[in-house]
């Protein structure tokens, strides 16, 4: 049996974990993955593991924040006022706002919390800071032709 390597094309079944064990995604509902090593659709440190798996292996790839979605930045925490924003919905705690920055791109905040005159919103990713522990089974290669 082979090694998946650069330019395959493989199935992988995973589960991400936060260190304290909070599963924040998995292929548990919609089935295995389809990845092309070196396409730059995953991390590069999971594809690297990909390279060294065979067909039924299961690897744990623990991925450092710096190196997933970056550390906490405490100054995209920021406060609205509730006159800035449409009456409807009402803001509540998890609600993602869209946001147009000054270059025309669109920004995801997250509501925190909502009080009697704002809402403060957060524009970190909600990864951000966290290390995450990937456990990633192969599946199947399907090899570059």
């Amino acid at each position: 049996m082979q090694n998946a390597k650069h330019g395959d094309t493989v199935l992988i079944d995973y589960v991400v974990r936060k260190n304290d064990g909070t599963i924040v995604g998995d292929t548990q509902e919609n089935g295995p993955e389809s990845i092309k090593i070196g396409d730059g659709a995953i991390l590069p440190q999971i594809e690297e593991t990909l390279t060294d798996m065979k067909v039924g292996d299961q690897e744990t790839v623990t991925i450092q924040s710096e190196n997933a979605f970056g550390p906490r930045k405490e100054e995209l925490v920021i406060n609205i006022p509730l006159q800035n924003l449409p009456a409807e919905p009402a803001p509540q705690p998890g609600m993602a706002l869209q946001a147009q920055q000054q270059d025309g791109s669109t920004v995801t905040l997250y509501v925190v919390e909502v009080d009697e005159q704002s809402v403060k919103a957060d524009a970190n990713h909600p990864l951000a800071g966290e290390d995450l522990n990937f456990d990633v089974t192969l599946r199947e290669i399907n090899e570059a032709a």
